[in-house]
């Protein structure tokens, strides 16, 4: 994590997502704008969370484990998605391990200052809209998700790690991490391989130099109807 001091891109944030009339004008001067890298943790499971973040570029993964070690996706996160305020405000530990999964910068704020604006009208009801949509969504990824088919799930999951470079190439997932990909959501290692040897052969996905990568977005699409890990994702 990098702590980025620049108030002007906060503010052109908050006013990109609407959040100027949002957020208390004594509250921004304890604003922080932070940056995460590819695969870096913004919050850990049973960990003591210390700021809420509102993330205002890039995707992160919502994910939970088991005491078991097994591990279930909950849901991808896009702007304005939010991190961490159900567990600041109740004083809990994090309820799960949130992840960046591309280059991602988020406007932070330290749990001590949040009592002291937590009567503010507007701003709670933002995080009553956050908090209560956020369970919504994970009411979905928890049942309904996992009765769609393996290959809607894969196709999904594909779509939501995968960026496209430069060159308009699409990146993939690391082929030493399948087994961890068929835990996340919610199936085995060999039915995951079965299901993707049959998008190698329809030219969905090919795999290179210990990389899966993928060569058909539209056609991942096609497979999925809907990228049931994003949709409905709260945008502002």
């Amino acid at each position: 994590m990098k702590e980025i001091m620049d108030t002007k891109r906060i503010n052109q944030y908050l006013s990109q997502f609407g959040l100027e009339n949002v957020v208390p004008e004594a509250l921004r001067q304890h604003l922080g704008l932070y940056r995460f890298g590819s695969d870096e943790t913004l919050c850990q499971q049973g960990e003591e969370p210390q700021f809420i973040y509102f993330i205002v570029q890039g995707k992160v993964k919502v994910f939970t484990t088991s005491t078991e070690g097994k591990t279930l996706l909950i849901n991808f996160t896009t702007p304005l998605g939010v991190i961490g305020e159900i567990e600041c405000l109740r004083g809990m530990e994090n309820l799960n391990t949130v992840t960046a999964v591309s280059s991602v910068e988020a406007i932070g704020v330290h749990k001590r200052w949040l009592r002291q604006f937590e009567g503010e009208a507007s701003f709670l009801k933002l995080l009553l809209d956050v908090v209560t949509h956020k369970f919504y969504l994970k009411s979905i990824s928890l049942s309904y998700n996992l009765l769609y088919p393996v290959e809607i799930r894969v196709a999904s999951y594909l779509l939501s790690v995968s960026t496209e470079d430069v060159k308009g190439a699409y990146s993939g997932i690391s082929i030493a991490s399948l087994k961890d990909t068929a835990n996340l959501i919610g199936t085995s290692y060999r039915h995951l391989n079965r299901v993707l040897q049959g998008f190698g052969q329809s030219g969905l996905v090919v795999r290179s130099n210990g990389t899966l990568i993928v060569k058909d977005r539209k056609g991942l699409y096609d497979i999925a109807g809907q990228n049931i890990y994003e949709n409905g994702d709260r945008k502002s």
